[in-house]
């Protein structure tokens, strides 16, 4: 049987472990990317395992999330990365050169390359060919210092593309009609992979907004093959001898494979509040719209903002429309400004935002009470935009700019304007005098980190109690993701200062002038009791911060109990020693309630391998079970309390 693209890179980096579907596997990791959100505490994670240089083959530090500098923290923050990252071997991308995965795309990915990185969205390299997984800031840490990266060996879901895309409808079409498929849950331990005569006619921007919000599907990555489309991209890169055909064999065979004909897809959107909540633009056409925003990881491209810039030519945007526009980096906005679509934005009347995460991640921008938000973005959680009960929609930049022109949801081959072709640069502009070298080694020793009082080391998680005695701090539902975990946005700043941001943990749940939810946790933890936290479905879905790992850590959280916790969280979880339980009943999760009191024989279950642990709730004089889904690794990093503690004592 011949191999998937997936396969093929996976075989080439094993380490530890067998190739077979649901198996652990240790894989070599060759690129790490960190960006200033979680890159702060990786580096610090980094510093105290004692190593003076960077074994990976390439590291990257990025500034591109904590761009609205009110204080002094995030601008410590940066000086702190721009110091330590060069010390230590890696690249560091300045403020302002542009978002971690577009320039990465541009600058440093490679097919074939396997890339960790403390970021979700990670997997937008996959557009590349390139085997890219977002992991927690420790997993970075170990990968920077030469360690192995382990994973669930996948499930492989074949993506049959057909076809070409209609003028009008986007690669984002295509993404989201994946999410209606295989939705947000139930995804986890697999890779989706592209294949097919449809994956010709897609640019590698294209691909890449496919990869990119593929981690909206829980997935562990998403890929495809790279063939003479990515030689073009990395030849107009000026990066052509690091091109190598990668594509699955023809007998290859997939767990799963999923057809989608290019020609039939049609405009859709993710409405309020989930990135699987899809829905024909047709269905929504005619709703006033006040505020559009191009941008973000996944539709800020050279090609996404020319197409919007040829459809506003001699045009002007709604006047009841706020409209912005975000370039992906500094390259893309010098060739839009080269091209004249600068020009034809600004005289439009849209408001040109830097190249960062912005309004993606909820700094700036927020949309009114009651206003529509379209946006070319990867995520609409519930208040994420920084609005509580915000009504964000998710759309192609093609969608978006006819609705910025109209001032209502449209079909943008509804609206009169031919469809602009834009070609491919054959040369991209290269201007890397923002991008700063690793220093040598001679360089390195007198070289001095930066280092500000907002910067403090992350406390050390401990070993899980032998008997899990403790207190039900919070009962939540389906899911819930780390940004309302962890809130984003303005309390960004305060992410290299662990005690700081861990008052904000579950804030927006935090009812008015009742205790906090960080305060009840300490309350519970100067008694000596374990926290315990209970969710539902996908918990911990979305951004890889481990922060919500780490925070609720320091609170004195010891155990989460749930339906379902999603990959990157459930691994921040055991990094940091929180163990992770899952109920054997789902419908016991409905005999729970905040303040239950709950007892169980955690360490000796965790050392004894047991696959299932009976928990006791005295509030309720009842028990139950859950399952103790954990490979050998796994409990072996709780035992020695944490990932940290195990890898410094060897």
């Amino acid at each position: 049987m011949g191999l998937s693209v997936t396969y093929k890179i996976l075989r080439e980096h094993l380490i530890e472990g067998e190739l077979k579907a649901g198996n652990e596997i240790g894989i070599k990791i060759d690129q790490t990317l960190t960006q200033d959100a979680t890159g702060t505490t990786c580096y610090l994670l980094f510093e105290s395992m004692g190593i003076d240089r960077i074994k990976a083959k390439l590291a990257v530090s990025y500034v591109d999330h904590n761009m609205a500098q009110f204080g002094p923290e995030n601008h410590n923050d940066h000086l702190y990365l721009q110091s330590i990252s060069r010390k230590v071997g890696a690249w560091h991308s300045r403020p302002g050169n542009g978002i971690c995965h577009q320039v990465n795309l541009e600058r440093f990915s490679r097919p074939g390359w396997t890339l960790i990185g403390s970021d979700s969205h990670t997997p937008t390299a996959g557009g590349i060919g390139m085997l890219a997984i977002g992991a927690g800031g420790l997993d970075v840490a170990v990968a920077m210092a030469g360690g192995a990266f382990y994973l669930t060996c996948p499930r492989v879901i074949g993506v049959h593309l057909k076809g070409k895309l209609k003028p009008w409808v986007s690669s984002k079409d295509i993404i989201l009609k994946l999410l209606s498929i295989l939705t947000t849950k139930g995804n986890v331990g697999c890779v989706v992979e592209y294949f097919g005569e449809g994956v010709k006619s897609l640019t590698i921007p294209q691909r890449a907004t496919c990869t990119n919000m593929g981690a909206e599907l829980g997935v562990t990555t998403s890929i495809f093959p790279s063939d003479e489309v990515t030689k073009s991209f990395l030849a107009a890169q000026s990066r052509e001898e690091q091109w190598i055909e990668l594509c699955a064999d023809s007998d290859a065979e997939y767990d799963r494979v999923i057809e989608i004909d290019l020609n039939e897809l049609e405009p859709l959107a993710a409405a309020p509040s989930s990135p699987d909540n899809i829905v024909p633009i047709k269905e929504l056409a005619g709703q006033k719209v006040g505020q559009v925003i191009i941008g973000s990881c996944t539709n800020s491209s050279y090609r996404d903002l020319m197409i919007c810039a040829k459809a506003l030519e001699g045009r002007t945007i709604h006047p009841d429309v706020e409209f912005a526009v975000a370039p992906g980096s500094r390259q893309v906005m010098e060739m839009i400004d080269r091209a004249g679509g600068l020009q034809t934005f600004i005289q439009a009347g849209a408001r040109i935002l830097e190249s960062a995460c912005g309004p993606c991640i909820g700094m700036g921008l927020s949309p009114a009470d009651g206003v529509i938000s379209l946006r070319s973005f990867n995520r609409n959680f519930p208040g994420r935009s920084g609005t509580k009960g915000d009504k964000v929609y998710l759309v192609s930049p093609e969608v978006c700019i006819s609705s910025a022109i109209t001032g209502e949801i449209v079909n943008p081959a509804d609206i009169g304007i031919e469809y602009p072709q834009i070609e491919e640069p054959s040369q991209f502009v290269i201007n890397d005098n923002m991008l700063q070298l690793p220093m040598t080694e001679t360089e390195a020793k007198s070289a001095t980190i930066i280092r500000a009082p907002s910067i403090v080391p992350p406390p050390l998680s401990e070993k899980p109690p032998a008997k899990l005695d403790g207190t039900v701090l919070i009962k939540l539902g389906d899911k819930i993701s780390t940004d309302i975990i962890m809130p984003a946005g303005s309390f960004l700043k305060y992410r290299s200062n662990v005690p700081e941001y861990a008052k904000y943990v579950f804030n927006s749940l935090n009812e008015p002038g009742e205790p906090s939810f960080a305060q009840r946790a300490l309350a519970i933890k100067e008694q000596n009791r374990a926290g315990i936290i209970v969710a539902g479905e996908s918990y911990g879905q979305g951004s890889s911060r481990e922060h919500a790992a780490l925070c609720p850590m320091y609170l004195g959280v010891k155990a989460v109990i749930a339906k379902s916790i999603e990959r990157i969280h459930l691994a921040n979880l055991i990094n940091f020693a929180i163990v992770p339980l899952i109920f054997a009943n789902p419908e016991d999760y409905d005999n729970i309630d905040r303040d239950d009191q709950l007892r169980a024989e955690l360490l000796k279950a965790i050392e004894n391998a047991d696959e299932t642990i009976e928990i006791e709730n005295i509030t309720k004089n009842s028990t139950f079970v859950c399952k103790i889904i954990l490979s050998q690794r796994q409990r072996k990093i709780l035992f020695a309390g944490g990932l940290l503690p195990m890898v410094k004592n060897g």
